[in-house]
């Protein structure tokens, strides 16, 4: 650093890391010099360096990945995704719930989607109504649009009951229609959803599967299906996203009591 340069606070060395990356000094996938260089190079501090890095990785700008380092992001535009609250039937016979993708949008597995009994967080054992922790069916796939990198992953998690009434759905092929199709031929047609979706800050293997940063929270869609027979639920999908990759739109339906003009007002 030459002499006379005022020394950086870890603000200004992200401003000037993050102004590094927007000119493509450093590009998408390539990784940060190391901290020692950074250290040498602007005449700070391990520290210091290690609170810029952590700042540009809350902002989604960089995320940290062991030995690789500390990787730049590819910085995607925000999907605005219009949803609705109709459940469709696609040209394949599957169930099609409100998204984050666009009509007729190709979309791809990473990885190979898995089946396995796993120990169910809180929002599934609330549910099912379980003991803390109890080992539970889960389908994992980790999706996006064609062409972009990992956007969400998908846990299905199904009841007891559920894979009691119809076995197939703890298999790598579930059929034709998909598990929702064998519950409600097992007599719990017509399953009903309600959607429950909050923002929180994503684990570790999240982060991971996902490419992202630890300190960017995710969005969390849950919808949980009940059966048609008795309301019992039968299974908690869970999407998780990152937060800055997607923004949902609804459309707001004015009531009777919200007309206009309003009655006797000219």
């Amino acid at each position: 650093m030459p002499i006379g340069r005022e020394i950086p606070t870890h603000s200004e060395l992200a401003q000037l890391l993050r102004g590094r990356i927007e000119r493509g000094e450093i590009r998408a996938g390539e990784t940060l010099p190391p901290i020692t260089d950074l250290m040498e190079e602007y005449g700070v501090s391990r520290s210091t360096v290690r609170s810029a890095i952590t700042q540009l990785a809350s902002e989604g700008v960089v995320r940290t990945a062991g030995r690789k380092g500390t990787i730049v992001q590819p910085r995607p535009e925000r999907r605005r995704i219009r949803r609705s609250q109709v459940v469709t039937r696609s040209s394949a016979g599957m169930y099609v719930f409100p998204a984050a993708s666009y009509a007729d949008e190709v979309w791809v597995t990473h990885g190979v989607p898995k089946a396995s009994y796993e120990a169910a967080p809180p929002v599934v054992t609330d549910v099912f109504d379980l003991a803390a922790e109890a080992q539970v069916l889960r389908r994992r796939r980790v999706m996006s649009p064609e062409g972009e990198p990992p956007f969400q992953i998908v846990d299905t998690w199904l009841s007891p009951q559920a894979v009691e009434d119809a076995p197939r759905i703890a298999e790598p092929s579930t059929g034709p229609g998909g598990y929702l199709d064998r519950l409600e031929e097992a007599g719990h047609g017509p399953i009903q959803w309600t959607e429950h979706t909050q923002a929180r800050m994503p684990s570790s293997e999240e982060a991971r599967l996902l490419e992202m940063p630890t300190a960017l929270p995710v969005l969390q869609i849950a919808l949980v299906g009940c059966s048609g027979r008795d309301n019992q639920p039968l299974e908690v999908t869970i999407r998780v996203i990152p937060a800055d990759r997607v923004e949902l739109v609804s459309e707001l339906v004015r009531d009777e009591s919200a007309a206009w003009p309003r009655e006797g007002r000219k």
